[in-house]
């Protein structure tokens, strides 16, 4: 049996853009029903997230803190997050969201070009074919 491509998205705002590989779960695969979409970015500390309209719930695996250039989906807010730093809650310099998130992946390239991002910008996601 052959496993699927992973889905890969790009994540574009007006300063930028970054390209991530997603995992296959049931969150990624929701988000991926849903694409193409365009939201507002949103900032908290180190941390640019945006509501997709998607709805799911959190996963077993979720995790309160994450790597920077994590892909993560904030299932209390419908929201993409992308942690690239601490935010206001973290111990240190360790990204934590505002609550366990489900981990969908990784950005690839530089997570801190997400600094550029700024709060009520637009941002576009959109899947990359195969």
């Amino acid at each position: 049996m052959q496993t699927p491509p992973p889905l890969r998205i790009r994540i574009s705002w007006p300063a930028g853009h970054l390209t991530t590989s997603l995992d296959d779960t049931p969150t990624s695969q929701a988000l991926a029903k849903a694409l193409p979409l365009v939201s507002t970015a949103r900032t908290w500390g180190k941390e640019v997230y945006f509501d997709t309209g998607v709805s799911v719930s959190r996963e077993t695996g979720a995790r309160g803190v994450v790597e920077p250039g994590t892909v993560a989906f904030w299932t209390d807010g419908d929201a993409l997050a992308l942690p690239y730093g601490p935010t206001p809650i973290s111990q240190g310099d360790e990204c934590r969201p505002a609550s366990p998130c489900n981990v969908l992946g990784r950005l690839e390239g530089d997570p801190g070009q997400l600094a550029t991002v700024r709060d009520g910008e637009p941002v576009r996601v959109e899947l990359l074919e195969a």
